[in-house]
């Protein structure tokens, strides 16, 4: 697995996002508010398409957002390979939002940590609505 972000792996079709803020599911896991929504994969698609956002109104500078979100990058880059494995097991494409809902920039080892979390979540969350259906 590659430790990269590509182009294909950014979710930036309007009506793909507007899909996912209408029908996705959304959780929060501070600093990240996040909003997915599973779909069945398409052939020789990649397994997860992602958007990152900061707001505005908490972050004026657009350098600050953007170390943000660039701090948000890494730490997704580094740490999807097993969300990845999970979804290609599965055979399902996750569409996804991170948005970062803190008042102020955080350490990196922080962004690296809950991103942790977050993955882990996204896939828990999975599992129990699965397991949900079998019932």
């Amino acid at each position: 697995m590659s430790y990269t972000f590509t182009k294909e792996e950014r979710l930036c079709s309007k009506r793909l996002i507007e899909s996912l803020f209408r029908n996705g599911s959304s959780f929060v896991v501070y600093p990240y508010r996040i909003v997915f929504q599973y779909v069945p994969l398409m052939h020789n698609a990649v397994p997860v398409q992602c958007i990152i956002s900061v707001s505005k109104r908490r972050f004026r500078k657009a350098v600050d957002r953007n170390a943000i979100k660039r701090r948000i990058r890494e730490a997704y880059r580094l740490q999807k390979s097993d969300l990845y494995n999970f979804l290609q097991e599965h055979s399902l494409h996750l569409r996804l939002a991170f948005q970062y809902v803190g008042k102020e920039k955080e350490p990196y080892t922080m962004f690296y940590q809950r991103m942790g979390k977050v993955l882990t979540k996204l896939k828990d969350e999975h599992t129990q609505n699965f397991m949900g259906e079998i019932d």
